[in-house]
């Protein structure tokens, strides 16, 4: 006989290995910035940061001075994704030293989770789907015993009709 498996414990253990595994990666990775006094580089031209914040202001001040049009709007929000690439772009990720077994148990953690919750919402429900038949056998037996009620109440209105006459 099969255990049963408790689907919930299952989900929070997902999820308390996934949240472990990402908190403890996050502890060894190391993010620095040259954003600020390096520059960026947009296809081949080197722009100071000043520059970078140029096309933001002037879409501030031509959407404010334009009551808003859409093109003001468009142009600002280009620059504003203009401002965040450059801040992705210039950001430096590296990884503190670490043995291999830290390595391999931050892996585990994390692809461990995230496979139980995976596994967990796209599974595909087999014991749902024959529950689901079997209520719908269940339906249709109470379906058509109302109709085999209701033939009867006709059938019998109908003989009571025939001994009247």
């Amino acid at each position: 006989m099969k255990k049963e498996k408790n689907e919930l414990l299952q989900l929070l253990a997902g999820l308390a290995m996934l949240v472990a595994g990402l908190f403890i990666f996050s502890q060894k990775v190391m993010v620095s910035s040259g954003f600020f006094g390096f520059g960026f580089t947009l296809g081949g031209i080197q722009l100071s940061n000043g520059l970078i914040m140029m096309p933001f202001i002037i879409g501030i001040v031509w959407m404010f001075g334009s009551g808003g049009s859409l093109l003001s709007k468009l142009f600002t929000i280009a620059s504003v994704i203009i401002i965040i690439a450059a801040v992705v772009m210039t950001s430096h990720i590296s990884l503190m030293r670490m043995t291999l077994y830290e390595w391999v148990v931050i892996l585990v953690l994390i692809f461990g989770g995230a496979g139980l919750l995976a596994r967990l919402l796209l599974s595909d429900r087999k014991n749902a789907h024959t529950t689901d038949r079997i209520s719908e056998g269940v339906q249709q037996k109470v379906e058509k015993t109302e109709e085999q009620r209701r033939i009867e109440a006709v059938e019998d209105e109908l003989d009571r009709m025939k001994q009247d006459l």
